[in-house]
Parts: structure tokens; sequence; C-alpha cells
């Protein structure tokens, strides 16, 4: 069959089709159109591309961490506690606004052109942070970057677009690492760099690696969202037939454009409400992964109070938590995909729900290593034990992050860019809130009590995947928007 032909296919029909004129559909194998198709080494190139961008967010993101004390003293010719610690955190303030446009926009015109938008939004942000004067332009650039993040919420979905779901933790583990390798590096490069050419340099350098990027986006990247692949495939027909019933399954004759951005700019809300699924992985998923922030923004003091470590010194630091989340990755990418088809055989068919036994085992490991990243600076022991803790926080939070991540793609299907959505947003509020509550904290307690308190928390939390695990394929069939099987 040629591609000009109708492909005309029966699973899913739009409203009006008939057995004379089904939807317009992909051909069952080899449609040069659809993304499960493509050959494997294009699929792998846009999985590092993917990756490539990861890694650039991370980098601009957390580059700056080690010397945000430096950065605040030379705007505003003073230090701020409170400021130093929003100028990391409001990345993530951003992070949580941005997701509530992007994913549902990227349901209406796909992920191409949605992506490459936000990736000028975000050169433009990192370029208006290397020109700040003051603090106040310097927090607002830094919320301006966040917004425009696509990564995190397209690039699980474009990943769920390319690749079954046998094969989807592999690609996943991979994208996921990406950005650890930013965040090892970025710290690392910017400690060194601000010492001797200033922290402008650093995101002048981010900058650079940012455009290198897109250009790599807008010339190599393809669209990958079936619904608007097909809708513009059912136009092309109707333009070459004359035939005007001819439709994909998701066109109406009587929605407007403006209705359908309406309706997907509140379909994150609605999934969410919708689902006690997503409501549990929401509140989880956002407390676990502020740890990171958290870190982020007690390390650099704690190593140089403690242990009297320069910002160079600082940033190679955080390459314990690279390190740690590198072996978490690798752990997900070696057993997530081989314990999902093991546990569908023994129950009859892979479900969801067989993603998740990697971040029950994370769930259970977070307190202790929350306990020990306080303690250890407290009770001033070596330096090495305290980088063997954050080490152990980076592992165990990609445990329960590549699970949850996959979860969510396998669970909601086509609105798995609106479940991803709704996830970040508590992630990015809790990595925004969360540590700012940390220094009345352990002001008040001292490290190691005030972090004893944030691993009860953690603790109290268990149930949380464990009852997902247990009946989350119950819950999923109460809600419309997620996979029944």
């Amino acid at each position: 069959m040629e591609e000009t032909q109708p492909l005309l296919g029966h699973t899913v029909e739009y409203e009006g089709a008939t057995s004379e004129h089904p939807a317009v559909d992909f051909l069952k194998a080899g449609d040069p159109d659809n993304p499960r198709d493509w050959s494997s080494a294009y699929k792998r190139g846009i999985v590092s591309l993917l990756a490539f961008m990861a890694f650039t967010v991370t980098f601009a993101c957390i580059g700056v961490v080690p010397v945000t004390n430096s950065i605040i003293f030379d705007l505003d010719g003073k230090e701020s506690k409170f400021a130093s610690i929003l100028l990391v955190t409001v990345w993530e303030l951003g992070e949580a606004a941005g997701p509530l446009l992007i994913a549902p926009l990227s349901e209406i015109y796909g992920r191409y052109p949605i992506y490459n938008f936000a990736n000028i939004l975000f050169v433009i942000g990192v370029g208006l942070s290397a020109l700040s004067q003051t603090s106040r332009t310097f927090i607002f650039a830094r919320f301006l970057t966040g917004l425009a993040v696509a990564s995190n919420v397209l690039n699980p979905s474009i990943i769920g677009d390319m690749f079954p779901t046998e094969r989807q933790g592999s690609a996943m583990s991979l994208i996921m690492l990406a950005p650890l390798l930013g965040g090892a590096v970025g710290p690392a490069i910017s400690g060194a760099i601000a010492e001797r050419f200033g922290w402008r340099t650093v995101l002048w350098a981010s900058v650079v690696v940012a455009m290198t990027c897109e250009l790599l986006f807008f010339t190599l990247l393809r669209e990958t969202y079936k619904v608007p692949i097909l809708q513009r495939r059912a136009a092309r027909l109707r333009k070459e037939t004359g035939d005007n019933s001819l439709r994909c399954a998701w066109e109406t004759d009587d929605e407007s454009a403006w209705s359908t951005l309406r309706t997907s700019i509140k379909r994150p809300l609605l999934v969410f409400l919708d689902s006690v699924v997503l409501q549990i992985l929401a509140i989880y998923g956002g407390i676990m992964f502020s740890g990171y922030y958290i870190l982020a923004t007690t390390l650099p003091d704690m190593l140089r109070d403690v242990y009297g470590f320069s910002p160079a010194l600082t940033g190679l630091s955080f390459l314990a938590f690279s390190i740690g989340a590198t072996g978490g990755v690798t752990i997900a990418n070696m057993f997530s995909d081989s314990i999902y088809v093991k546990l569908g055989k023994s129950q009859g068919g892979p479900t969801p729900e067989c993603r998740l036994p990697l971040m029950i085992g994370g769930a259970f490991g977070m307190p202790l290593a929350t306990t020990l990243y306080g303690w250890v600076p407290y009770a001033e022991w070596s330096v090495a034990i305290l980088l063997m803790a954050v080490a152990l926080v980076g592992l165990i939070m990609m445990l329960i992050w590549v699970p949850l991540s996959l979860y969510i793609v396998e669970s909601f299907g086509l609105f798995s860019a609106s479940g991803m959505t709704m996830v970040l947003v508590a992630r990015c509020l809790g990595g925004t809130l969360l540590p700012l509550a940390i220094p009345p904290l352990t002001d008040s307690l001292g490290l190691g009590y005030g972090f004893l308190v944030l691993a009860a928390i953690c603790a109290a939390l268990i149930p949380f995947p464990v009852a997902l695990m247990r009946y989350g394929s119950k819950w999923r069939t109460k809600s419309k928007y997620t996979n029944q099987d």
C-alpha cells in the first residue's frame, strides 16, 4: 500500500465513523509515519537527543549551586540565606507552572513545535540570567528558564510514543542518566570556572550548550505524537481524494481551536482529580524528589562550614550524588524490564504495577539515607561518609523516579503527558517550598535531629507505593483517563 492511500483502522473510531468510513489510522506494520515503526538507529538517535537536552537543563540549573552565595553577594552587596535558597529552588517553581501549558499544548500541536519553542525560551532565560544586575532579575530569569523546561514532561511521553511497553524501561533509564551527568559536570565545572573567570562565564557556557542543543532539535527531531500525525494525514487524504468523510479518531467538526486548547489546558487537572492513582503518585513523587533540592541547598553549607571546602571542591562533591544516581539508573536499566516481564508472566499478563517493585525498595531505603545524610555532619564524622550518604540518596531517588515515570506512561497512555504534568507540578512545588523549611528546622533541632524528622516523614510515606502495587490495577479502573488492562 502506498503512503498516499487511505490508511483505515478499525481499533479506534471517531464520532460518526462507520464500516464504510472507518477512522484514518496507521498501517499495521512498516508505516513510515508511525514512530513505533521507525528504525532502531533513528530511535536511538532521538533518545540521545532527548538525553542531550536533559543534560543541558541540569547543567544550567545546577551549575550555579556551588556559587549561589557569591552570586547574591555580587549582585546585592550582602549575603542572604533566603535569597540563596530561592535562587536555586525558584527554578522548580517555574517547572511547576510550565508543564501546565507544555503538556496540553503538546497534545494538540504535537511534541515537535512545543519542544522547539520551549527550547528557544530556555535559551533566552539563561541569557537573561547571565545579564542580570540584581538578584531579583536573576531570580526571575531562573523562574523563566524553569518555566521553559520541556524535557521533564515530554521526554517520558516521547519514549512512550516510540517504544512498546516492554522496551520502555531501557530507553527511560538512558534519558534519566543524562541529567545526572549534567548534575555532576555542572557543579564541578562551574565551581572551578567561577573561581577563575566569574559566575557569568558559567551561564554563557550554558547558553552555548543550549543553543547547540536547540539547533539539533530543530533539524533532527520528527513528530512522535500520533494525534497530530494522523490529523495531518487525514487532512492530506481529504485534499487528495476529495472525500471529506475521511477523519482520524481525534477529529470533530464542531470543536473550535480555542475550545480544544481550553479543554487540553484543563486536562492535567481533570486527569488528576479523576485518578486516585495519580494523586498518590503526585504526593509521593513530589515529596521524594524534593530531597534533591534539600540536598542541593544544604550540602554546600555543610561542606564549607563543617569541612572547610572551597567552591571548586564543593562543586566536585556533587559528583557523589551523580555517581549514586547513575548506579540507581543502571540498576533500573538492568532489572526494570526483566522484572516487568517476569511478574507479568506470573499473573497472566504484565500490568503497570509490575514496574513498582524497585520503587518499593527505594521507599524503604530513603529513611535510612536521609538519616545518615543529616547525622554525619552533625556528629562531625568523616566527609567520606557524608559523600557516601549523598551517593546513597542519589541511588535511591532514581530507584523511585524511573519506575514512577514508567508507571505513568503505561497507565495513562495518550494522556501520559498530562499525568506527568501533575506529578511534576507536585515535585516542583515540593522542591521549591520544602527546602525553605529546612533552615528553621535544623536551627531548632540541629542537623542530625532535623533530618531525623525528615526521615520519619519518608518512613510514613512507605505505604503509598505498597498500596499502589496491591490495589493500583483496581483503582485504575475507576478513571476514564487510564488504561484499564
